[in-house]
């Protein structure tokens, strides 16, 4: 074993860069999780003893505290189902997290890499745990992998940032989603030539660009005369989306349907209206803002995740990683519901005295 007495105490960086593997693949050995080779793990290991790394030098400690600070960064609340994921962290801090997670909030102003790497570097300065929607962006991994040689354990929600050393990703798989999605326009529509418009929040947002991949290659695999006719960026902003969407429109044939990848959607429905058109709508998230738009017959479907389940799962898997406790696995998978207007579940009503 090395001495590393004189020298500051080795990463996970130098264990990587000794095992010649990716820091996202030496963060997965260090703690124990799953799909990496056995091969890989026994380089990871070895270079871990012949460094003298420890996972968490504090660890300890750490898992005897009375309290962890966690910070939530989210993009905008004025987004329905990201106001509501807030709400339910908020509640899950002190109900699964038993008061022991002390949580801050910081609302992005709009989905920015930048914004996102910087809030990242300033959460895991504060903090021991950071919980964020994710950009697929080099700026973002680069802080989240800085984050993890502190000690702090990232968790990605809703939108993942893979490859990056993240403790873990909580959300549906969204390519699954847009293969849902493909399946119930190509079926809705049943237009065997049919063009499809495709709304998305941003590119840059992981969840969206694999909902419209799933969608693209299922809609290819199970109705090949069908196809995208375009797709539009409303940054999950009614107005926006409402903009986007008349100029996609104007000029073009209608599409036999509209995909809904994002929020916004009550800005799509009023640019569809003003057109004339009525096509099948397949949208994504239950909230205030799409629940009447499924009641009215304005939306075919809606493609749904469970924001409380999601929240309380970031929870329980972070205090798992402060607190070293382990996880029923099968607790956390988060399941693609399907909604249509005949099997809404009740509107929740509101608070007594609000």
């Amino acid at each position: 074993m090395k001495d590393h007495s004189a020298t500051a105490a080795p990463t996970l960086l130098d264990v990587a860069r000794h095992a010649d593997v990716s820091l996202a693949t030496a963060d997965r050995v260090v703690n124990r999780r799953p799909g990496v080779r056995p091969a890989t793990i026994e380089r990871v290991e070895a270079a871990v003893r012949e460094l003298g790394f420890e996972r968490h030098a504090g660890a300890a400690a750490l898992a005897r505290r009375s309290g962890f600070r966690v910070t939530a960064i989210l993009p905008r609340l004025t987004n329905p189902f990201v106001a509501r994921l807030a709400a339910e962290l908020g509640t899950a801090c002190r109900v699964e997290g038993r008061r022991r997670l002390s949580l801050t909030l910081d609302e992005m102003g709009h989905a920015s890499p930048a914004l996102l790497a910087s809030a990242l570097e300033r959460a895991a300065e504060a903090g021991d745990a950071v919980i964020a929607m994710g950009l697929d962006d080099p700026a973002v991994a680069a802080a989240i992998d800085a984050a993890a040689e502190k000690g702090v354990h990232v968790v990605t929600l809703v939108s993942d940032v893979p490859g990056s050393a993240r403790h873990r990703y909580v959300g549906i798989d969204n390519r699954a989603a847009g293969r849902v999605a493909a399946n119930l326009v190509g079926r809705f529509a049943a237009d065997p030539a049919g063009r499809v418009l495709v709304v998305l929040g941003s590119l840059g947002l992981r969840d969206h660009r694999d909902r419209l991949e799933g969608f693209r290659a299922a809609l290819a695999e199970g109705f090949p005369g069908m196809a995208v006719a375009g797709v539009v960026e409303g940054e999950d902003d009614v107005d926006r989306t409402r903009s986007a969407v008349a100029r996609a429109l104007a000029g073009q044939p209608p599409p036999c349907a509209v995909y809904s990848a994002g929020a916004g959607t009550s800005g799509l429905a009023a640019a569809l209206a003003e057109a004339g058109i009525a096509r099948v709508v397949i949208g994504h998230e239950l909230t205030g803002e799409t629940r009447p738009l499924l009641e009215e017959g304005v939306l075919d479907a809606l493609i749904v995740q469970d924001p409380g389940h999601e929240a309380r799962s970031a929870v329980r898997i972070l205090m798992a990683a402060l607190t070293g406790t382990s996880l029923n696995e099968n607790q956390e998978r988060i399941r693609i519901e399907v909604l249509f207007k005949d099997n809404l579940p009740a509107a929740e009503l509101p608070a007594s005295g609000s």
